[in-house]
């Protein structure tokens, strides 16, 4: 009976065998150590700060990921940017409800 070779899994990024010593694992695929990099500002990456893209089958690091893939329109603002100091002069409002105030 000839030898054969145990069949290794392919490197999601370059497509070379990925041995056990050397991997790492995201979305039930493998990487190389030195390939498993941020897919957006190559930034190297562990277990703990990658989060892998199922649609795209690429992995990111949090903040890459939080830009590209996450919650984007109304309400999702951040900082005093997102603060507004209208009154409301364009829906009909009169006066706003600060002009009584004393302080």
């Amino acid at each position: 009976m000839p030898f054969k070779p145990p069949v290794l899994e392919k490197c999601k990024s370059c497509g070379k065998s990925v041995y056990s010593a050397e991997e790492r694992l995201a979305g039930g695929h493998k990487w190389h150590n030195f390939c498993f990099k941020c897919g957006l500002c190559g930034k190297m990456l562990d277990n703990t700060t990658a989060n892998y893209s199922t649609k795209e089958e690429k992995v990111y690091c949090r903040v890459c990921y939080g830009k590209k893939l996450g919650p984007k329109g109304y309400g999702f603002g951040s900082g005093a940017g997102c603060l507004s100091t209208e009154t409301g002069r364009q829906f009909g409002n009169k006066e706003s409800i600060l002009q009584g105030m004393l302080w």
